[in-house]
């Protein structure tokens, strides 16, 4: 795909989560204020609406590695613990948030079990990469509007640079004794 090289991907997830609050089913439990989402953090998440963009995040996890299990998952949003003076060591994430993200994707019909395969877990449905798909979009439209803005700065900003070239300049005097003397010495 052409349209991803363009666009960050931090732009595009942020995309896709304000498409998955407008989905009824996916939705934030009562204990998701209060909860880290791995044995390696020290806090809960500082944004409010978290919940959302770690679907997003799942989802688009689930499309590039599908079929995937709530275990390959703990294990792509691990960290490392700090853990003093001992090295740090790297633990798994929440597995219950995973869980319950993939079932609130798979309620809404975005993901779907896997049937009849070798390879067990969700993969994603044609209506799940549907809304990646205009996700990327909208990620793709703000992506030109900004590069738009930045062209337009910039020839702003050449703009008042040939202004201020093409104005006459003070000249200081130029003291060519003291060279004279550096040469007679």
């Amino acid at each position: 795909m052409t349209i991803l090289q363009d666009v960050n991907v931090n732009d595009h997830i942020e995309k896709l989560a304000e498409e998955l609050k407008k989905i009824k089913t996916i939705s934030p439990p009562e204990w998701a204020a209060f909860v880290k989402t791995g044995v390696s953090k020290e806090r809960p998440p500082v944004r409010a609406d978290w919940w959302y963009f770690r679907a997003a995040a799942v989802l688009k996890a689930v499309e590039r590695l599908g079929p995937v299990g709530v275990s390959k998952l703990k294990t792509k949003y691990g960290g490392k613990k700090n853990r003093g003076h001992q090295p740090s060591k790297f633990f798994r994430a929440s597995g219950n948030i995973l869980r319950k993200v993939l079932q609130q994707l798979e309620k809404s019909g975005l993901v779907k079990q896997q049937e009849k395969s070798k390879d067990k877990g969700r993969i994603i449905t044609p209506a799940g990469k549907k809304l990646i798909i205009n996700a990327l979009k909208e990620a793709k439209k703000i992506v030109k509007k900004e590069k738009v803005i930045v062209q337009v700065q910039k020839k702003e900003v050449y703009a008042e640079a040939q202004k201020t070239d093409n104005a006459p300049r003070e000249q200081k005097p130029v003291d060519k004794a003291p060279a004279k003397q550096e040469a007679a010495e």
